[in-house]
């Protein structure tokens, strides 16, 4: 199975299965001599944890890393930093009826015509479990931003129907932790959370968009024609599990604007090149200019439903099979530190590809 390793400057590769022994990662490219801060590493990753919310998967996982290699002394070496995550609240058992039949928009029937077999146990690769170590590779990569005054934060802009204002002002101060569902407007959060009740009650599930921004950019990171900056940023938000949609900058609302709307005028403030407008997205021919870099992303509802669906047996015959199992009625909450991790993984390899960079 090819397709495990992404990024080329800074490269992770991550392995296991959602209901297998463990999950872990191999991050090469890192620097050396970065203090490493393993208590905010470590809250990264429990910021998508399962159980975190009424409405996520009741998995209860320590989610404790075990760090392997390439940390001497609390500061990276060089070397490639490998991690493993032990998985302990495995229920596999809770799959067995789903052995013979393909789960109606999971990857069963795509595995199985691939490879010849599939992992009914969860998903197995394609479960939710392997962004785990995605999220922990984002942390390092943070931790490089850090060094260069970069930050990246996310938020649930969108669940279902309930969508926040768009001149909604977020405040400076906000994390996704601070609310149940990672929202920051109180009014759209009220309307989430009532929703979601009433899918839950119901057995069924919804999807919705998290906003990311990357702050403190500077400009000249991004590559030219096949390795655009925003090109990267797609494919990387595009491999996280369920996610359907990405947009930069003004997206598809573009679309249906003028040129003369749509244009960022070149201005100078505070004796620096900057712009009037950011419908760009904080990025142009590829390269960053040095504005906030902000996309969306757009996730499906989550296939697995409490109730019954109608699909076929790996031979071919009409069945039916009855929701079970312990499964999220949105992912959306807890996918914000899995796109900010993409997103800092990201940006870190650009910014290792940059010319002008130095540590």
């Amino acid at each position: 199975m090819a397709g495990n390793t992404f990024g080329k400057m800074l490269s992770l590769t991550t392995f296991g299965e959602s209901h297998g022994i463990a999950v872990g990662g191999v991050l090469d490219g890192f620097p050396s001599n970065i203090l490493i801060d393993f208590h905010f590493i470590q809250s990264e990753v429990n910021r998508r944890k399962t159980g975190s919310n009424i409405f996520s998967s009741s998995r209860k996982e320590e989610d404790e890393i075990e760090y392997l290699s390439g940390i001497f002394g609390g500061r990276s070496t060089g070397a490639p930093i490998s991690f493993i995550i032990h998985n302990h609240d495995q229920k596999p058992e809770d799959y067995n009826e789903y052995k013979d039949v393909f789960r109606p928009s999971h990857a069963d029937y795509t595995y199985e015509k691939k490879y010849g077999n599939h992992d009914y146990r969860g998903g197995g690769r394609a479960s939710a479990r392997e962004t785990l170590p995605r999220v922990v590779g984002g942390a390092f990569a943070k931790l490089l931003l850090r060094e260069h005054g970069i930050s990246v934060r996310g938020f649930v802009s969108q669940i279902g129907d309930c969508r926040m204002p768009d001149d909604f002002i977020i405040p400076g101060s906000f994390n996704s932790t601070d609310t149940i569902t990672g929202c920051p407007d109180p009014e759209t959060q009220s309307k989430i959370i009532h929703l979601l009740e009433e899918l839950k009650a119901s057995g069924d599930t919804t999807g919705g968009v998290v906003t990311c921004n990357i702050i403190g950019t500077p400009a000249g990171i991004g590559e030219p024609v096949f390795d655009k900056l925003q090109s990267d940023l797609a494919k990387a938000m595009l491999s996280i599990n369920a996610v359907k949609g990405f947009e930069y900058g003004s997206g598809f609302a573009g679309a249906s604007m003028k040129g003369s709307q749509h244009n960022d005028p070149f201005i100078m403030k505070d004796g620096k090149v900057t712009t009037a407008t950011n419908y760009s997205g904080g990025i142009q021919g590829g390269i960053s200019n040095g504005e906030e870099i902000y996309f969306r992303v757009a996730f499906k509802p989550v296939a697995t439903l409490m109730k019954d669906q109608e699909t076929l047996t790996t031979s071919g015959e009409r069945t039916v099979i009855k929701g079970k199992g312990r499964h999220d009625v949105c992912v959306v909450p807890r996918a914000i530190p899995i796109v900010e991790a993409m997103a800092a993984l990201v940006f870190a390899d650009h910014l290792l590809r940059y010319q002008g960079f130095s540590l």
